[in-house]
């Protein structure tokens, strides 16, 4: 019998050919009111993946029990050509924002029902506008736990300061642009520190912070005070008259009601899906910038009303609607809080206890007197007595 031509083979060829040339041209579409903006999926962000084992971690010594968390070898961080994390890059605000939420943290990526040692982490997000005067005590909370956080700067683009290569503040200056109190850059800042964030996959649970505050805790205490709850902390209550509900602008409805008009502190920390939540959102944003603004077009704050407002429409169930964050409106200074410096506070192991059991709260439903885990505003003259006392906070030797 005639044999047919081997043709199958080149069949065969032609087929693996194009299921490995595939994903070079996977791309995705986002639709835009004035285009398509179109680019591949594995641009800008480079991926490695852990082909067998998870790189190894420095835990901390004090880590009475290992952390259970999800594995699998399919597992992806944003990695640069040279194989270390990068956080810089050339994105502008609307496509960051589209990336970062497209990015799968690791409960995504792994079974629940299988463990490893893939440690998620907590972001660090520092809001300033240039220096970080408390650097040396947040030095000492970062040192003996890398590996369990990221940082994050959003500076004034025309701040220059060169830092050591041994700070954990080195390199982690994040594209920025300006920002003015009252303003909705401010609320710009916070979403593109968040969009940054959220393209580490590890990233679990979110901080923003100002060049004013200070850790209440040790690392183990702050993180695991964090991780062990579903919940996110957000300030978020209704209040009315001129300073709550007065803010309020009619032409916000039907797509935000007075009902649902919040207020809270801008000093948040969220989990990873909220975050997303926040950076994705287009619907609600537009309608704060045009008509939440302050003096002289309006009495409105971006800042205090968006994020409190957005979290009790899309997510109040998973808001515990507190600030952990302390500060003392106890003798405000106009619309800040006090300050607190060497001269204005005798800033002792005793005052900063009361600062952080001073108050009751609920965590996971039950009543507790550790409601704050950081603490601002305080100035740079508060350096040195907070460095005296870090070891009795921190549970570190002097």
């Amino acid at each position: 019998m005639e044999r047919n031509p081997p043709y199958h083979f080149l069949f065969i060829i032609l087929a693996i050919s194009l299921a490995t040339m595939a994903p070079l041209f996977f791309y995705t579409l986002y639709f835009n009111s004035q285009h398509f903006i179109i680019y591949p999926m594995t641009l800008p962000i480079l991926f490695t993946t852990f082909m067998s084992s998870p790189p190894s971690l420095e835990l901390p010594t004090n880590y009475s029990q290992p952390l259970d968390v999800t594995t699998s070898h399919n597992f992806t961080k944003v990695y640069d050509l040279n194989n270390t994390p990068t956080i810089m890059h050339n994105m502008e605000d609307q496509e960051l924002f589209l990336k970062a939420s497209m990015v799968q943290g690791i409960q995504d990526y792994f079974p629940k029902n299988k463990t490893n040692n893939i440690v998620p982490k907590v972001a660090f997000m520092f809001l300033v506008k240039g220096a970080l005067p408390l650097a040396p005590l947040w030095e000492r909370f970062f040192k003996g736990h890398k590996g369990f956080y990221s940082i994050y700067l959003h500076q004034q683009p025309s701040f220059n300061e060169t830092l050591p290569s041994d700070s954990v503040f080195f390199g982690r200056k994040i594209p920025s642009k300006p920002t003015s109190w009252g303003l909705s850059s401010l609320i710009d800042a916070e979403r593109r520190l968040l969009a940054n964030a959220l393209l580490d996959s590890s990233n679990q649970r979110f901080v923003l912070l100002s060049e004013s505050c200070i850790p209440l805790f040790g690392f183990k205490a702050i993180y695991d005070y964090l991780m062990n709850t579903n919940l996110s902390f957000l300030e978020s209550y209704d209040m009315s008259g001129r300073p709550g509900t007065g803010r309020y602008h009619p032409k916000m409805w039907p797509i935000v009601n007075i009902t649902n008009f919040r207020k809270g502190s801008q000093w948040f920390e969220v989990k990873r899906d909220i975050a997303i939540e926040i950076v994705k959102d287009t619907k609600y944003i537009p309608l704060f910038k045009k008509y939440c603004v302050p003096l002289p077009h309006g009495i409105c704050f971006c800042d205090e009303h968006y994020l409190p407002t957005l979290l009790q429409m899309l997510h109040y169930k998973m808001n515990a609607k507190r600030s952990i964050t302390w500060v003392d409106w106890a003798i405000a200074e106009g619309p800040h809080p006090r300050e607190i410096g060497s001269s204005s506070y005798n800033i002792t192991y005793e005052f900063l206890n009361k600062i952080r059991f001073g108050s009751k709260c609920v965590y996971n439903g039950n009543i507790t007197s550790m409601c704050f885990l950081f603490a601002r505003k305080f100035l740079p003259s508060a350096l040195e007595p907070l460095l005296r006392v870090s070891p009795l906070l921190f549970g570190i030797d002097p």
